[in-house]
């Protein structure tokens, strides 16, 4: 009895509805397709006007917003009972990866509801969270439930990409929607990771490595294949892919990173001192078991060779040739990189950025993160939260440039056996409608306490 109670007053501001209606949205929403192929080809506004139409029927106004024409982000906010209060970004992309039907069990756009699964591509990364917000948003309306700080609700365009015609668009030409907005919450952290028997962890997101996004261009001279060459700029450019892909980056841990650590490896009963002189982190990442991945990516710089392009006939030495690099900068880490890279590259290849973001990093010892920690342990009494550094990056980083420090807070509980990482972007993309249940739990705690 005490349980049900406990129970009844948590799903205070929420109803029934609330819980039919996020797997509804979560399935109506894959059924758009909305892959993003890159180069701008992609269409975001059937999803942006179907949220749209569900927002103002939960008493808001959104606004349609476009930079290019089908490219539709969504921005609506709640106001909160305390006008003094900073007001909370909360944010979600409407775009997904393309998917290839051939390789999949289910239709990748059926938005199927099978044995308790939503299948199909953005279940995960990311329409679900965009389900779970719209859901919460419209149980308060009917509940008469108001938070305390004012919440802006933003549906992006082009995350899966550059995000110019989303997050950048937004925070560049309408930075007047985020009025007074200081944090965020968005992709990518609060899901199960399981760290073995009976240990529970839930990783959110309180940091991000910068994107770092490289061509290379290396030019010699034209000339006959059959015929010595000494400026081959294939050749120079060959050496200086082969220099970037061998290179081993120096540890260097950021803030988050030593959190993460530090709390890893107390669950695994072990004392670490990621500060003390001599720390040997690669040698720990073993003994952390499947839960390194978290930090594994993250204590280095990164840069990998993705993309080569060159000449037109064999037997024509070309004038010049192309390469792409994927790299991935570290907070504090960007001067490093640039220097690195300036002296693998060699005099005879030029590189300039492609594309270019910032890293993130936000405190995890202050009361956000701690109400955030604290909603997901509320729900799941028996799990841990930690915190952790993305690999990768998210609508954050443009949104930094409002002055909105973000955590990657999507909080879903998942069954022992359910591989997140491999479904982000992977084939059979599902999710279990037990975690949108637990994720609009989590959201109602968190937003309301924030």
């Amino acid at each position: 009895m005490a349980d049900m109670h406990r129970v009844a007053e948590d799903d205070a501001a929420l109803d029934r509805t609330a819980f039919d209606e996020v797997v509804e949205f979560t399935s109506a929403l894959i059924r758009i397709d909305t892959s993003n192929r890159g180069g701008g080809d992609c269409r975001e506004r059937p999803a942006a006007e179907y949220v749209a139409e569900r927002l103002a029927g939960a008493g808001l106004e959104p606004v349609l917003l476009e930079r290019t024409p089908g490219r539709t982000n969504v921005v609506a906010r709640i106001e909160g009972t305390d006008p003094g209060a900073e007001a909370l970004l909360v944010h979600g992309h409407l775009d997904v990866v393309p998917a290839e039907a051939a390789d999949w069990s289910v239709n990748p756009f059926s938005g199927e509801v099978r044995d308790g699964v939503v299948w199909g591509r953005g279940a995960v990364d990311m329409k679900n969270m965009d389900a779970m917000v719209l859901a919460l948003v419209r149980a308060w309306a009917r509940r008469g439930v108001r938070p305390r700080r004012d919440i802006v609700i933003a549906y992006t365009a082009d995350e899966e990409d550059s995000a110019v015609d989303g997050s950048g668009f937004l925070a560049d030409h309408h930075p007047h929607l985020f009025e007074g907005c200081t944090e965020g919450l968005g992709e990518s952290g609060a899901f199960t990771v399981h760290a073995g028997p009976g240990r529970t962890l839930y990783p959110i997101a309180a940091g991000e490595r910068g994107t770092a996004w490289l061509k290379l261009t290396a030019h010699g001279t034209t000339g006959h294949g059959s015929k010595p060459n000494r400026a081959n700029a294939v050749t120079r450019l060959a050496a200086a892919v082969a220099r970037i892909g061998a290179h081993e980056w120096p540890v260097r841990l950021t803030d988050t990173v030593t959190a993460c650590i530090t709390e890893l490896a107390a669950l695994q009963g072990l004392s670490v001192q990621p500060r003390a002189p001599g720390f040997d982190v690669d040698a720990l990442l073993p003994k952390l078991g499947p839960v390194g991945a978290l930090v594994e990516a993250t204590v280095r710089n990164s840069a990998n060779p993705t993309m080569l392009s060159a000449g037109y006939k064999l037997n024509v030495i070309p004038g010049h040739a192309t390469a792409y690099v994927d790299g991935r900068i570290l907070p504090g880490g960007e001067a490093e990189f640039m220097a690195t890279l300036q002296e693998l590259t060699g005099p005879d290849v030029h590189w300039e950025f492609h594309h270019r973001e910032v890293a993130l990093e936000a405190p995890v010892d202050g009361r956000t993160f701690a109400i955030l920690r604290e909603s997901v342990e509320h729900f799941d009494p028996d799990g841990h939260v930690v915190p952790f550094c993305m690999a990768g990056g998210t609508d954050a980083k443009q949104f930094s440039r409002l002055g909105i420090t973000g955590y990657g807070y999507s909080p879903l509980r998942l069954p022992p056996g359910f591989d997140y990482w491999s479904l982000f972007h992977g084939v059979d993309e599902r999710v279990p409608v037990d975690a949108l249940h637990f994720g609009v739990r989590v959201l109602d705690r968190a937003l309301r306490a924030l």
